[in-house]
Order: C-alpha cells, then sequence, then structure tokens
C-alpha cells in the first residue's frame, strides 16, 4: 500500500524500507549535509518493494501529524495579476525563435552539427531510396500506406523536433496526400522519461525554492510524458490543494534548435532547386518553429490557458484548470489537477453513467465558438488533451499550441458552408482569395470543375449524412493538385474537428460532426448582424428574386436545436436589414414575398371558412362562383401552392415561439423600429400590393360568377 508522508519542521520519516530517523537538536555535519536529500525522500509516494509486499508503515508513535489542508480558494484579480507579473520576471529571458540566432550558434559548432546530420540523413535519406524504387517500379500508389506508416516511426526514433514537425505536417493537405496525413495524425510523444532527480532540480532551480518548501507531497515516477517535458502529482504544502507539475525536458531547447538549423538548410535548397512544390519551404518551417519554441515557454502556455478559460469556460460543461502562477516558470508550469477520462475510453466513461457523445458535442460547439467566434482555439485536441471528469464536464488540457483565425476569415468560412449549400461553386473558388489559400493572380477557373466534381458526388447526401473525415480527404486531394497554401489555422481546424469525430465514431459509427455543426452555423447566420453574414444569409433565402420559404423554415429548426438560440435575435437584425437606407433592393424582394404571404393568409381564411360551412351554406353562398369545388377560381395546384406557403409561414412563427428564449415582450422593439419613416412607407408598399392583388382576385372572381357559361351545341 502507497504511504504519504511529509516532512515536518521537528523531524522527518522516511517511508520506503522501513528505516525511521528523527531530527534532535544535535546538529551533525551528516544531518546538515543529507537533510535536503531526506527531505526530498519524504516528499515523494514511498515506492512499493522489489518483493512485491508494501512497504511497512512506521508505529503511530513515529508519525508526524499531518499539517492541516487549507480549502483552496482562488485569489482575488490583483492578487492574481501580481503573481502573473513574477511568473513574467521568471520567463524574462525565454528564447524567441530567430533563424539568424540559431544559425550563429550552430554554425559555429560544426561537428555537432555533422554527427546530427548523419543521423537524420541516414534516417530520411534510407526512406527516400526506397520512395525512389517504388517510383521506379510504379508502386508509389501501392505502398503508400506503408511507406506513410514508416516515416511515422522514422519521425518518432528521431526526437522531439521531428515528433512535432510529423504532427505539423499531419495537418497539411497542400503538402501531403491522404495516407501520410491520416499516419501522421496518429504520431504520438511516445518518448523515454527523464530521470526524476532532473527534473526536481529543474523545479527548484526555476522557482529558487526548495521542493519540500512548495509541495508537501510529489509522485516519485512522472503520471505523463511527452516530447517535450513530463508531468507530476503533487500537494501543494501551503494550501494542500491537488495539482499538476511540467516540467521541462533538459537540453530540449539546444536540441531543437540544432534541428531547426539543419531543416532550414534542406528548406533553402528545396525553395532553389525543386520547381514542382510551389509553397515557400522555408516560411513554412519557419513558421512551425516560431510555434515550437512558443511551446517551450511555460509561462505562455499558462496565459493561454488563462485567455482560453476566460473566453469559453463561462459555460458549465467546459471545464480548463485553474493556473499557480507563483510556482510557474519558464521551464515549469503549476495547474490545477483535473480528476478524469480520456475521451476515448468509452467503458470507462459510460461506466461512470457519462456519455461519450454528449462530451463530443460539448467539444465540437466549444470548438465551433473557438474557431468561429473568438477565433483562438485549442490546436492539438487529441484524446490525451479531452478528458471527461466525473460530473461530466469536458476538461481541456495542454495550452502549448494554440493558433487563431483571423477575423475576416471567421465569416468567410461561414459563407463558405453556404455556398456550399447552394452548390455555388464558382462562389466557393472566390472565396479561397478571402481565405488566402490563392494569391490574387491564380486563376480559379480549373479549380471550379474540380470542386463541382467531389461535391456533387459528396452532396448527394444530407448534411446530416455527410462524413467530415470525407470532405477534408476530398478537399485535400483538391488543395493538393492545385496551387494552394493552406494557411495554418484552417489545416488546424480541420484537424481539431476530424479528431472529434473520430472520438464520436468510438461510440457511434453513424456520427457525423457536419449535423452536430450545423445548428451552431444556422444560428450565426440568423442571429449575427455581423454584414458578411447578413449577405450571407440573403444569398441562403433568395434565389432568381424568390424567397425560398423552406431555407428559413430548416434554418429555424436546425437553429433552435443550438441553446444559445434566441428568437429575439433572429427577429431584430433582419428588420434592421430592411430598413436599411442602401436595403431598396432587398426591400422589392421583401415586399413581393409579404404580398404573397399575406394574400396566401387571406385566400386560407376563406377556404377554411368554407371548409368549416354546411353543405347547404356552400351552395348557398358559393354556388354562383363557377367553381364547383370550392370558393376560389383557382386551379388545384395554384391552390396548394397558395396553402402551403400559408402553413410554412405559420410553421416558422411556432419555431419563433416555441424557442425558450421568446417571450412577447419582444415585439416591442420590432413595434419601435416599425414606427420609423422608412418602416411605414415600406408597410404601405406592402398593404398596396396586397390590396391590389386582392382586388384582382375579387374581380377575378366577379366576372367568372357574372359571365354565362356557354350554351352546348345541339
Amino acid at each position: 500500500m502507497t504511504s504519504l508522508v511529509v516532512g515536518q519542521s521537528l523531524g522527518l520519516t522516511l517511508v520506503g524500507d522501513g528505516v525511521s530517523f528523527r531530527n534532535s537538536k544535535r546538529k551533525s555535519k551528516f544531518f546538515l549535509a543529507n537533510r535536503k536529500r531526506l527531505t526530498r525522500a519524504a516528499l515523494v509516494q514511498a515506492r512499493p518493494r522489489e518483493d512485491g509486499a508494501a512497504a511497512p508503515s512506521p508505529p503511530p508513535s513515529s508519525r508526524p501529524t499531518p499539517a492541516p489542508i487549507v480549502q483552496y480558494k482562488r485569489a482575488d484579480l490583483a492578487d492574481d495579476l501580481q503573481a502573473e507579473a513574477r511568473a513574467l520576471g521568471r520567463a524574462v529571458d525565454a528564447s524567441v525563435y530567430s533563424p539568424e540566432l540559431i544559425a550563429r550558434k550552430h554554425g559555429s559548432q560544426p561537428l555537432k552539427a555533422l554527427r546530427r546530420s548523419v543521423e537524420i540523413l541516414t534516417a530520411l535519406g534510407g526512406f527516400a531510396l526506397k520512395l525512389g524504387i517504388d517510383q521506379r517500379q510504379g508502386k508509389l500508389e501501392v505502398n503508400m500506406k506503408n511507406r506513410a506508416g514508416e516515416l511515422r516511426r522514422i519521425f518518432t526514433r528521431l526526437g522531439p523536433t521531428f515528433v512535432k514537425l510529423g504532427q505539423g505536417l499531419s495537418t497539411r493537405p497542400d503538402l501531403c496526400p491522404p495516407d501520410y496525413l491520416e499516419e501522421l495524425a496518429e504520431l504520438q510523444d511516445a518518448l523515454p522519461t527523464f530521470p526524476d532527480a532532473e527534473a526536481f532540480a529543474c523545479i527548484e532551480r526555476e522557482l529558487g525554492l526548495s521542493l519540500e518548501s512548495i509541495f508537501s507531497t510529489i509522485s516519485p515516477d512522472p503520471i505523463a510524458a511527452a516530447s517535450l517535458g513530463q508531468v507530476y502529482k503533487a500537494h501543494l504544502r501551503y494550501s494542500g490543494q491537488v495539482v499538476a507539475v511540467k516540467v521541462q525536458r533538459p537540453g530540449i531547447e539546444e536540441a531543437i534548435g540544432l534541428d531547426f538549423y539543419l531543416i532550414r538548410g534542406v528548406g533553402k535548397l528545396i525553395n532553389k532547386y525543386v520547381d514542382f512544390i510551389t509553397t515557400d519551404v522555408l516560411a513554412l518551417i519557419d513558421e512551425f518553429a516560431c510555434r515550437v519554441y512558443q511551446e517551450l515557454n511555460y509561462v505562455q502556455e499558462a496565459q493561454n490557458a488563462r485567455r482560453f478559460k476566460k473566453l469559453y469556460a463561462d459555460k458549465a460543461d467546459v471545464l480548463v484548470p485553474d493556473i499557480f502562477w507563483d510556482y510557474t516558470s519558464r521551464k515549469v508550469l503549476t495547474m490545477e489537477w483535473v480528476e478524469g477520462t480520456k475521451l476515448n475510453e468509452q467503458v470507462a466513461i459510460e461506466s461512470q453513467g457519462l456519455k461519450v457523445l454528449d462530451l463530443v458535442n460539448t467539444g465540437i460547439q466549444c470548438s465551433l465558438r473557438q474557431l468561429l467566434e473568438y477565433g483562438f482555439f485549442h490546436a492539438d485536441p487529441h484524446p490525451g488533451n479531452l478528458l471527461a471528469t466525473p460530473d461530466g464536464k469536458l476538461a481541456f488540457l495542454d495550452f502549448g499550441m494554440m493558433s487563431e483565425t483571423p477575423e475576416e476569415a471567421r465569416f468567410a468560412i461561414i459563407g463558405h458552408v453556404v455556398h456550399l449549400v447552394n452548390r455555388d461553386y464558382e462562389a466557393m473558388a472566390r472565396d479561397y482569395y478571402a481565405l488566402k489559400f490563392l494569391s490574387p493572380d491564380v486563376d480559379v477557373t480549373p479549380i471550379i470543375p474540380a470542386l463541382r466534381d467531389f461535391f456533387d458526388d459528396a452532396l448527394n447526401y444530407t448534411v446530416s449524412e455527410l462524413n467530415f473525415k470525407t470532405l477534408v480527404n476530398g478537399l485535400g486531394a483538391v488543395f493538393y493538385q492545385y496551387p494552394f497554401d493552406v494557411p495554418a489555422y484552417y489545416a488546424l481546424i480541420l484537424r481539431s474537428l476530424t479528431v472529434l469525430e473520430g472520438l464520436a465514431l468510438y461510440a457511434d459509427p453513424d456520427f457525423k460532426v457536419l449535423a452536430a455543426s450545423y445548428p451552431y452555423f444556422a444560428k450565426r447566420l440568423l442571429t449575427d448582424q455581423n454584414p458578411y453574414l447578413r449577405d450571407a444569409l440573403i444569398e441562403l433565402l433568395f434565389k432568381d428574386g424568390k424567397f425560398r420559404w423552406n431555407r428559413l423554415e430548416n434554418l429555424l429548426q436546425q437553429g433552435s436545436k443550438d441553446r444559445d438560440f434566441s428568437s429575439k435575435d433572429a427577429l431584430q437584425p433582419v428588420l434592421k436589414l430592411l430598413l436599411d437606407p442602401n436595403g431598396e433592393e432587398l426591400r422589392v424582394l421583401v415586399i413581393k414575398e409579404a404580398v404573397r404571404v399575406s394574400e396566401a393568409f387571406a385566400l386560407g381564411s376563406v377556404v377554411d371558412t368554407y371548409n368549416s360551412m354546411p353543405e347547404f351554406m356552400r351552395s348557398l353562398v358559393f354556388n354562383g362562383n363557377g367553381n364547383g369545388n370550392g370558393p376560389l377560381t383557382m386551379n388545384p395546384t395554384e391552390l396548394e401552392s397558395t396553402l402551403e406557403l400559408r402553413d410554412q409561414v405559420s410553421r416558422i412563427w411556432s419555431l419563433l415561439q416555441s424557442s425558450e428564449s421568446f417571450d412577447p415582450a419582444i415585439l416591442q422593439p420590432i413595434v419601435q423600429v416599425l414606427q420609423q419613416p422608412e418602416a411605414r412607407r415600406l408597410g404601405g408598399r406592402v398593404a398596396g400590393g396586397v390590396g391590389q392583388r386582392l382586388a384582382a382576385r375579387f374581380l377575378q372572381q366577379l366576372l367568372r360568377a357574372t359571365t354565362p357559361s356557354p350554351s352546348p351545341i345541339p
């Protein structure tokens, strides 16, 4: 049985081999020399004995009384900011990626660079040779899956830089074929741990405090290890709070700097001599290296976590751990410990009464907010960084790799979805300019048929049936064939949503991330007042001068599934748009549609009245209209279409009323808007149009009733 003991000021007990040592007032040289080592030993959980027996516990008389556990209370804002400032001070000498500095440093160490070059070239050169043989034998496609797996294993052997490089390549459909993307996406940070003594020494050196003054206990072995560091579980001495302590791998910055120095040399050669690669490889390397160097600064990661918590942990089902700034530095990160289960461990999650799909849906909704509302998003949401907590929350961990979506790109992505729904492939191709996928001088004409060929086939499925991974693979094939330069943020978006869909497929093979995402897109289109999205909504709802009520009904059905949907927000922006001084073209379309709807309700009322009458009254009132089938001189198809329009608008109103946020009071600001001069003019034009249509209908009825039927020819 594992024992936890705490070093006390009056003495300390070592548990693990049954030896007890009590401090007396004698200060021998032996004790002074070994006090620090013994105290540290007392901090860690006792290891099991080699014979498998549990370590004996000390007798009760020799056990120190544990320090009372103080319930942790979050510091107020001022204290928190001061602690953060102190942490920033400890990271003031954090390295920033600079190609010039690493060239100067490692260029002066030619032997070291040569040894590493030989190691890398031996591994990658052999791989390149096999690719060359495959190409000569015409087996490049046949062996691609196996070669992709081989490359993944090579990257793992070459160490942290290449693990990160492989993970980065797994998000670049413009650089790698689909088989390589899939294989590299499985690349794990499977590197050996480094000695605990080095980790503990790093903590003391970075924080300027002894280990025993910070923690009452700390795990003897890492709880987790990754390419850049490893994590311990500990208890803070001052509060008893359970924390996760991440410690950076020794010498990692030196190793990564040397690797990037060598990789940049290869990038220069590719840019200069390899014509078929149109992407600026050197720029990609520098961008990626900059991200890796940011991950090396744990204070930056702590700030990322704080910002992420502020933006997204307002939802009750999302958990982001707190940061302990006084115990955080450039190479040490101390965070709140989160008890949870990895999201891919379905059996363990469901044994707690939780549902994986509910957690994945929470992840998708949070990811969409990250990507398309604030633009600051978690770029590495693999199962180890997403935990299901016992109370059903989704916990996000590891904020080293974050990215941002530019504001204009957020709206362009939503517009791109609208163009996809409308199958407007020309507009989709033009979207790639706004998304910065293509330079303005690239002609999109050849790209349009490729988009049409893929999406016409993919869109034969409904949105709820379309698999996101299939969509990504299809887009990746298009990106790979044409001169696309996919921005890092977009590649990371695709990766994050693909990972979430993959996690959901463990629980439900029929799960589709697009179906789960559609309510969010519908809500944004209906409620966001951004001009770009308002134009996208108009484009979706109007076609060839006609309003598509079925589209509005579908948007409301889907949008109402989003828990943040508000019918109030869905009504007012539309009215403001209609009354905009530059909205005359839209007003003409809306007036035309409003007249149709008003007429449909009026004629529908007539039909309902007719149907509710007894048979003898129908004959008495309507026997002279010349129409034996009803009260109106309309052909059955026209009448059916009119009644369907009336019923559809009624269903839409019911959808608005069914919103949890619906309150009749929401009509008050609408009435205020309608009191504006432009609204009164608009209402007058609608009333005039309705009057004209009804007058024409009445005249038609009158003429039919007074025109005698032709006599039959004898």
